[in-house]
């Protein structure tokens, strides 16, 4: 009954519970008694968000799992649906799998592949404990590589564009040979071929928020490419764009003012987190930062595709030195 259901609900929302030809099946619909047994009723909590908590499990065939759990409220059904729909047909190296759900009552769980590095945030910021290592500079360009190559997909290969709407590093997470993977759907709009805009109430999180998202524009990809942009230089930097919420001095603390400062002063080695104690690729930084600064451009328009970024990134497409946004101009002024 549950199955029939599943397909009745998935028709009239235009998806299909067969993937396509590369993934040897669907996605998986789950009782909840499963779910319980599988993660030793919820015991072992992975993180938790603004929909819900995460936990992991394992299944009879011994693979590891991570269940993410949604809240009652009327916010977690759409956070339900947006997930089951944008990824559950995904199959793509740097978008995470995912495996199935489990809707019953008011109870819905999204099942999910279980990443055993973590997510990208864990990593960067962190640090200095006895057991975590730094990421190298060749893990942190690969990472950079592997997210780009993940929004490109999302947004020009998916049958419908796929604007993921919060893009950030706690939602990058990395595999055991830390390849990330773009996960948590939960704000993702879905866009026809056939249209440009479209307009969310959704929004994502501070730091990463384009200007035209604030302004309550309709949102293209583009911003998604903006977020991208300041997840690089969190990369770059090993530490938060922001470092304070202080109004005193605040261009001073803002990282992208001092990135590209620094960027066309030729001077991007002082950006790079003193943690990799100068052991890294001078050119590849330089190219990094290039991508980071055009992709957090003022105006839409501005900025490129994910699509001219990977190529960028790998090496086949040359990129001019970016203009410094107006906004971030406006802080330059009092930068010393």
């Amino acid at each position: 009954m549950l199955m029939v259901l599943l397909l009745i609900w998935m028709k009239k929302f235009k998806w299909c519970v067969h993937g396509n030809h590369d993934s040897g099946g669907g996605i998986m619909a789950f009782r909840f008694t499963d779910l319980v047994r599988a993660t030793k009723n919820f015991s072992e909590k992975l993180g938790g968000g603004g929909f819900g908590s995460v936990y992991k499990g394992v299944l009879n065939d011994s693979t590891s799992i991570a269940v993410k759990r949604l809240d009652r409220a009327c916010q977690g059904e759409k956070q339900f649906r947006a997930e089951v729909s944008s990824v559950g047909l995904i199959q793509h190296i740097n978008i995470v799998k995912l495996i199935g759900f489990c809707s019953e009552g008011d109870k819905r769980l999204l099942v999910y592949e279980h990443m055993p590095n973590g997510s990208l945030d864990g990593h960067l910021f962190k640090k200095s404990n006895a057991n975590g290592d730094i990421l190298n500079w060749n893990t942190r360009f690969q990472i950079t590589l592997g997210i780009a190559r993940g929004l490109s997909y999302l947004h020009q290969s998916c049958r419908q564009c796929i604007i993921h709407c919060d893009i950030k590093p706690e939602n990058i997470l990395l595999d055991a040979s830390f390849v990330p993977k773009i996960a948590d759907f939960g704000l993702a709009a879905l866009v026809g071929r056939d249209f440009s805009r479209i307009l969310t109430t959704f929004r994502g999180t501070v730091g990463y928020l384009a200007p035209e998202w604030l302004s309550g524009n309709a949102i293209t990809p583009k911003i998604d490419v903006y977020s991208f942009g300041m997840v690089l230089l969190e990369i770059i930097s090993g530490t938060r764009n922001s470092s304070g919420n202080t109004r005193n001095n605040y261009s001073a603390k803002f990282f992208p003012v001092q990135a590209i400062y620094k960027l066309h002063g030729g001077d991007v080695q002082s950006l790079v987190d003193p943690n990799l104690h100068g052991d890294f690729n001078l050119e590849e930084v330089e190219r990094v930062c290039k991508v980071a600064c055009w992709c957090i451009q003022d105006n839409e328009f501005d900025r490129p595709t994910m699509g001219e970024m990977v190529r960028v990134l790998e090496g086949l497409q040359e990129i001019d030195m970016p203009p410094m946004p107006r906004q971030l101009a406006a802080m330059t002024e009092q930068y010393v």
